[in-house]
């Protein structure tokens, strides 16, 4: 039996509809306040910590701090990878209500990707003996490339679920641990019996499950709370967290290229 050719040409317009709306990109994620804000916060806390490592590193802070040993530094060190990753579940949230085309998310992740090597050149450089293979650029690609393909699962399931996946990300490093985990290649999983030499390690385990918990609260919160403004104080902070992977990428030689001119021409003595 043969189509007639209306039946044809309502098959090639619904063809044609079909087609457009796939290759039409979809709406971006609308700003929110209350992440943009957040991220900044873990940035400006980020670019302290930094600033203060500089300062130890160069010399400028005697006696020495101890970065890798002393409480002080290592709970904040924590607690700002703890705010990125919260806040990249909270942003994948936003991202799988707006559901953005294909291409724009691989033109993001190739960004992060590429800085994430370009960090570990640059580490390479200043420290050859503890450079950063996997730190938390490296963490936010391998995340997202392992997340992308479960997006419409991801986006069915429920916050409690999440919340559980993420309690369970977590503990996991803390009863499975082998030697075989223990290499530059294989310490990403984070299932170590020692931790890495590096000046920056991220793993998958139990970082993940920071960016499921941010991602249950942003299904679990209203999106009408989400895109509330907030106040204007906050304003600077907000400004800061619309460009986060600018200003990782740039912040570290800045510092370090003001320190060095600062050590160079300071009067001796």
């Amino acid at each position: 039996m043969t189509d007639t050719p209306a039946a044809e040409q309502a098959a090639e317009h619904a063809s044609l509809a079909a087609s457009s709306r796939a290759d039409a990109p979809a709406t971006p994620p609308p700003r929110c306040a209350l992440l943009d804000a957040l991220r900044g916060l873990a940035i400006v806390w980020m670019v302290g910590f930094h600033a203060a490592f500089d300062l130890n590193w160069l010399g400028f802070i005697q006696p020495r701090w101890h970065f890798t040993r002393d409480p002080l530094w290592t709970t904040q060190r924590t607690l700002i990878v703890s705010l990125f990753m919260l806040c990249a579940g909270l942003a994948l949230a936003l991202t799988l209500r707006a559901a953005p085309a294909r291409p724009r998310f691989w033109r993001r992740w190739a960004q992060i990707a590429a800085c994430a090597a370009g960090v570990s050149i640059g580490s390479a450089w200043l420290f050859p003996h503890s450079w950063i293979s996997f730190g938390v650029l490296h963490a936010m690609a391998a995340m997202q490339l392992i997340l992308h393909p479960l997006r419409e699962r991801l986006g069915r399931t429920p916050p409690w679920r999440l919340l559980a996946l993420g309690a369970l990300a977590i503990a996991l490093p803390q009863v499975i641990a082998d030697p075989w985990f223990d290499t530059r290649w294989t310490n990403p999983l984070g299932l170590v019996t020692r931790k890495p030499v590096t000046e920056d390690w991220v793993p998958l385990l139990p970082w993940s499950g920071l960016l499921l918990w941010g991602l249950a609260a942003g299904r679990a919160l209203p999106a009408a709370w989400l895109a509330r403004p907030l106040p204007r104080a906050s304003g600077p902070l907000q400004a800061i967290g619309r460009w986060p992977l600018t200003v990782y990428m740039l912040h570290q030689p800045l510092l370090l290229g003001l320190l060095w001119a600062w050590r160079s021409w300071r009067p001796a003595g």
